[in-house]
């Protein structure tokens, strides 16, 4: 079985050599077929450049100009994986290393599953470091959104999903957002595919500074989470075998 591991990056310069040796390294000792795409989404410090110059080895550089969010990103990536499960997470190895191997015994576990999904909400650790009102806020933003797009995952916007090639190239061809609601939109195309979605507890290792605003995004997200709903639900599609 092959895993592609995609990092999505935007001015990552600050950890983005670290986060490529220590990755790079993880992924040699633990699989025998693996593949590593950093995907720079119109960055200015010139990480790509930073990554490529390791030189490190089954590890692949994607670069566009502008700048299109991350949504754009991953879907770029995840478009351009060859691996059996395919699997996002954040530049800054917020969740480790170690949840890629999770995430591989996951599916073994699981040979019916097409999604694995990260949460925070399922074991009492999955918060740990954050403040109080941050872990509240974050809790109840989570909550919303789930009744709003008529889905019962714990926690939607966890950084860290994994995707089988099926899945992905049925999911993410037909994707459109660009930015922070893209999370949804691959949910919600999970959803009309009765792909089975099956959740893995993750916690943050690495708490860097969050580049969602809870109360700047909320109401963007609401209403973006409506448009996808209704134009998904209008969607024709046919399952793939």
């Amino acid at each position: 079985m092959k895993i592609s591991v995609c990092i999505p990056m935007y001015n990552e310069n600050r950890v983005i050599a670290d986060t490529a040796k220590q990755l790079s390294e993880y992924m040699h000792a633990h699989f025998d077929d693996y593949e590593i795409i950093f995907c720079s989404d119109g960055s200015q410090d010139g990480c790509d450049k930073t990554v490529e110059a390791l030189n490190l080895p089954n590890v692949r550089v994607i670069a566009y100009q502008p700048n299109r969010g991350k949504g754009y990103a991953v879907r770029t990536a995840m478009l351009a994986a060859t691996g059996d499960i395919r699997m996002f997470t954040d530049a800054d190895l917020a969740y480790g290393t170690d949840v890629i191997e999770r995430v591989a015994a996951t599916f073994e576990k699981n040979p019916s599953a097409e999604l694995v999904i990260g949460s925070r909400n399922l074991q009492k650790d999955g918060y740990e470091g954050y403040t109080w009102m941050r872990r509240i806020a974050s809790k109840a933003y989570l909550r919303v959104l789930s009744i709003v797009g008529g889905f019962k995952l714990s926690d939607s916007q966890c950084g860290c999903k994994a995707f089988t090639a099926k899945a992905a190239e049925g999911i993410f061809s037909r994707c459109e957002v660009d930015r922070f609601a893209f999370d949804f939109e691959a949910i919600l195309w999970a959803v009309k595919f009765d792909y089975k979605i099956v959740e893995m507890p993750v916690r943050i290792i690495n708490h860097g500074e969050s580049k969602v605003s809870v109360l700047r995004d909320s109401f963007r997200m609401l209403k973006d989470l409506r448009a996808m709903r209704k134009r998904i639900k209008k969607a024709s599609i046919e399952k793939e075998a």
